[in-house]
């Protein structure tokens, strides 16, 4: 089993990590608004499009990804310093639910969560990869500050849904990317809505329309609407995702629009600075 949260190598600030050529946090400024399925579709997506993907589970107190991609395989610690990411549907992945399964809870401050997030970051072995797709905590805590600070951020992707409530909370995660210049790839609205099987009519449960308009007034691109999708649901809670069944599945669409849609970002702000630029097939 890997080891405990502890002080780790001594890293330059900033330093990127080798063989990964784009960082994308996945963000949210509340809970509830389905960031972890974003993020867990967006993965399979990047990787069945045929790219190389990483996912790093840093919601440390509520670590759903290992349920959503069906795996409980612990991570396999070569020695101190080396840990060998789980692999579910081609893509490498370390969670703290694998590390602490079961109910027991973990009550850390934020020195601790700054040690496991380091570890997670540095002692990895990602290998070579397109992508490291990090899925955050919701709000503007001290893991996303730990991140932010040590790390570079390629560029955050902001989860959403069209309630009011929601977006309320939003726009405290896209200040606090500006406020720490980490490039806002865009804006995902989930359960954006939901087609009716029986009269084939949208039905907007949540609203609609409010996660562009916010992106429209804060001047960041829209990455896209992720529909309520019964398959959706079902895929999270039984660890076969909606992306792993195929763009054409039901609910996958939308899934793979998002994706697309991310790697463009990614190639504009890649080209902006100069970086080498990963091509969408």
């Amino acid at each position: 089993m890997p080891p405990g949260p502890g002080p780790g190598p001594a890293v330059d600030k900033k330093a990127p990590i080798a063989g990964v050529k784009n960082l994308v946090a996945v963000a949210s400024g509340k809970g509830g608004v389905g960031k972890t399925t974003v993020a867990v579709n967006l993965a399979i997506a990047l990787k069945t499009l045929g790219f190389t993907v990483g996912l790093l589970d840093a919601d440390v107190y509520g670590p759903n990804v290992p349920v959503m991609l069906g795996t409980n395989e612990q991570p396999r610690a070569v020695d101190e310093k080396t840990i060998i990411p789980v692999e579910a549907y081609g893509v490498k992945m370390i969670s703290m639910g694998l590390l602490n399964p079961g109910d027991k809870p973990l009550v850390w401050r934020g020195p601790m969560l700054h040690s496991v997030m380091q570890q997670f970051l540095r002692s990895v072995q990602w290998g070579t990869l397109d992508y490291l797709i990090v899925d955050l905590p919701p709000g503007t805590g001290d893991v996303q500050l730990s991140l932010i600070q040590s790390v570079s951020v390629t560029g955050a992707v902001v989860v959403t849904t069209p309630s009011i409530v929601a977006l309320a909370d939003v726009r405290k995660a896209v200040e606090m990317f500006r406020q720490v210049n980490v490039e806002i790839l865009g804006v995902v609205e989930n359960m954006s809505y939901f087609n009716c099987p029986h009269c084939n009519g949208r039905i907007d449960v949540f609203g609609h329309g409010e996660g562009q308009h916010m992106a429209k007034n804060f001047g960041i691109p829209f990455l896209g609407e992720i529909e309520i999708d019964p398959q959706i649901r079902i895929g999270g809670d039984t660890g076969k995702p909606v992306a792993s069944l195929g763009e054409d599945a039901p609910g996958g669409k939308s899934v793979y629009a998002v994706a697309r849609n991310v790697i463009a970002r990614l190639e504009v702000v890649n080209a902006s600075a100069g970086a080498p630029v990963v091509q969408i097939l």
